[in-house]
């Protein structure tokens, strides 16, 4: 390990801010104390907030967005119904799975890792007897982002109405999303990504059909079960014991969006990721995501072809202290992941983009040194890229000519 800052750019956990640290630093409180009806009341109007929802109720369990799959399927749904899910990453796929393994019938419809659902993807797929279909908006495996507009679009034409169950796990505070409007009726997130925090905590926002369908459905509950939790939280507690630090510590962070502005956060959120694609253009990478209007906004896959990835990984790790992300399930060795959600900003993007550019040189890629740089310091200058002078050729950097 080297000195100096660790550089956690990963797609989360993310990097936690200095306020939220401090919001956290504080003697354990008495979790039914009179601090706690002001405290959770004011993190559910934050919640719902981000997820855009008035309707929704927000429940939060300890846990991580894996639980998080769990307590949205099991509230939801009763055993042997059927649901429609799409495999267009690892976390998609395990979302389904997760489904299949509590006793839901599920019809998996495999799609290209780096390819998002289309409104084609639900026409051509959702039957009536489909209960719900199971969407992640931001697939943190592949870097890519599905039109949850869109895909309610393409269910409303079709007449039916399942429930719509959207993991927002790398989305949410990073990437549009907007419950109310597209009429999600379940989204499910942990704290470790866009929120800011540490990990250790599942939270859902749930509509009112959902409310509805986990007074009606048959799936033994008994942690998971949501009701008394937004039944305590309406009340500022909770039916077990909270992670107490960790809600102090998402009441800042909610501030901290909400002081930034929503859309200033994901005004900020889509430059730095755009930034990103530039240097990643400019290495003569490509992106995993098929279609560049689906990139995502959270993260970056990079395809390497001439190199194994996670060389790439090991290397940045060990001589840089640089944080990146694997390649994961069919996608490992072959792509690497940059993450650029949370609290990140410009300067923080280009630490990362140099030392990236170093470790895929020192892992064997032939790559010319501070191009992707350069690529991001113009797209955040506002300055075209300009191309090459005809009379100079640069001099490539190989491993054998760096030390």
């Amino acid at each position: 390990m080297t000195s100096g800052r660790h550089f956690l750019q990963i797609p989360g956990p993310t990097n936690v801010p200095e306020r939220v640290l401090r919001a956290m630093d504080r003697p354990v409180p008495d979790h039914r104390g009179p601090e706690m009806p002001s405290l959770v009341a004011e993190i559910r109007n934050g919640l719902r907030a981000i997820f855009r929802s008035e309707r929704g109720e927000p429940v939060l369990f300890p846990g991580s967005g894996t639980g998080a799959w769990e307590a949205s399927i099991v509230n939801t749904l009763s055993p042997g119904e059927r649901v429609l899910s799409f495999e267009n990453g690892h976390f998609a796929h395990l979302y389904g799975d997760a489904a299949r393994k509590l006793a839901m019938q599920v019809d998996e419809v495999k799609l290209r890792w780096g390819d998002a659902v289309t409104e084609s993807d639900i026409q051509a797929n959702l039957k009536p007897e489909h209960r719900a279909v199971l969407i992640v908006h931001n697939e943190t495996s592949t870097g890519v982002t599905t039109d949850v507009a869109a895909v309610r679009r393409a269910i409303d034409r079709t007449g039916l109405e399942p429930l719509l169950l959207v993991d927002v796990v790398s989305a949410l505070g990073s990437i549009d999303f907007r419950m109310d409007e597209w009429r999600v009726d379940v989204a499910l997130t942990g704290t470790q990504k866009g929120l800011m925090l540490p990990p250790g905590g599942a939270i859902l926002c749930v509509g009112p059909r959902a409310l509805e369908a986990a007074e009606k459905n048959r799936t033994p509950r008994y942690f998971y079960d949501w009701r008394p939790v937004i039944r305590d939280m309406q009340q500022g507690f909770f039916p077990y014991t909270p992670p107490t630090l960790l809600l102090f510590g998402l009441r800042e962070a909610l501030r901290m969006l909400l002081d930034e502005g929503l859309d200033n956060v994901l005004a900020r959120h889509a430059r730095l990721a755009e930034a990103t694609r530039e240097a990643v253009s400019a290495w003569g990478l490509k992106m995993l995501a098929g279609d560049p209007a689906r990139a995502s906004n959270s993260l970056t896959a990079v395809v390497v072809d001439a190199i194994d990835s996670g060389a790439v990984v090991k290397v940045a790790a060990e001589r840089l202290n640089l944080a990146l992300g694997v390649g994961l399930g069919q996608l490992r060795g072959r792509v690497f992941r940059i993450g650029h959600l949370g609290s990140l900003n410009e300067l923080e993007v280009l630490a990362t983009l140099a030392g990236t550019e170093l470790a895929l040189l020192y892992s064997g890629q032939t790559i010319e040194l501070g191009v992707g740089v350069a690529a991001a310091q113009r797209f955040f200058a506002g300055i075209p890229a300009a191309a090459p002078p005809q009379s100079a050729k640069p001099r490539v950097a190989t491993p054998e000519r760096v030390g």
